[in-house]
């Protein structure tokens, strides 16, 4: 009988897995009962190995895209989701633009954009929204209203709010960082470790192109951020500032 195209990429990533590295990525990736993964599903394969079976299967549509995006193994998730980058990316080249129209790139944009925010139930670890966010979600708003990812910061959802900070690293890239700091300011005192460090990440890359914006950021609300944050926001600083800005801490 003829294996559908999910279960031969279940095969792919299979063999290439292993015990030792299943139990390392389930320890670090928190899978056990009442961490923030608990439940998820290991095969043990590295990102490199599952982008070099992505790249095989980039004729996949959305539809087995979705089967991917459902799967109870992270390692298959991620597989449908860097497929979605990789068609993002292939859609922004110059040869796919010599052959489609600019509407096209934008519709195809909108339809990825759509459908992740669709199934960000599938999103469920930072590896996956780290990887994701910023091409699927950040590349599209570039240019539009970005009021969904204040809805996404408001959200109960870890990830969701992951999603919301994570995709403004689109606009940093572009020297806009406006509402990295905005998404900053509402989950300033985000109690999960994981939202402080992506949102310390990306105070610090605002900070590398406009320190002064980050030190007035700083300067004013240093003395409320969580320590984690605040480390991360810091990192390129030199020790003397480091020092002085940790000691702001009460």
């Amino acid at each position: 009988m003829k294996l559908s195209v999910t279960n031969l990429i279940f095969q792919e990533l299979a063999s290439l897995g292993s015990e030792e590295k299943r139990n390392v990525l389930s320890k670090f990736f928190k899978t056990r009962r009442g961490e923030y993964a608990e439940g998820d599903k290991f095969m043990g394969v590295v990102v490199p190995d599952i982008r070099k079976v992505a790249k095989k299967y980039l004729k996949l549509s959305l539809y087995d895209i979705q089967a991917l995006i459902k799967s109870p193994w992270h390692e298959m998730r991620m597989c449908g989701l860097l497929i979605m980058v990789e068609h993002l990316k292939i859609a922004k080249s110059r040869s796919w633009l010599k052959c489609h129209s600019l509407k096209e790139l934008e519709i195809l944009c909108k339809e990825y954009f759509v459908f992740y925010l669709k199934h960000t139930k599938g999103v469920n670890n930072w590896d996956l929204v780290d990887l994701t966010a910023p091409t699927i979600v950040g590349d599209y708003l570039m240019d539009k209203d970005r009021s969904v990812l204040y809805e996404l910061a408001d959200s109960k959802s870890l990830w969701k709010q992951r999603i919301a900070i994570v995709s403004t690293y689109a606009f940093i890239r572009r020297g806009d960082c406006e509402d990295t700091y905005q998404l900053a300011l509402k989950l300033l005192h985000h109690p999960h470790d994981l939202i402080q460090k992506a949102v310390g990440w990306m105070l610090r890359e605002a900070g590398k192109r406009n320190q002064k914006q980050l030190t007035d950021f700083l300067c004013k609300y240093a003395v409320e951020m969580p320590r984690t944050m605040l480390r991360y926001a810091i990192e390129k600083y030199p020790e003397t500032e480091r020092k002085n800005f940790l000691n702001m801490k009460p």
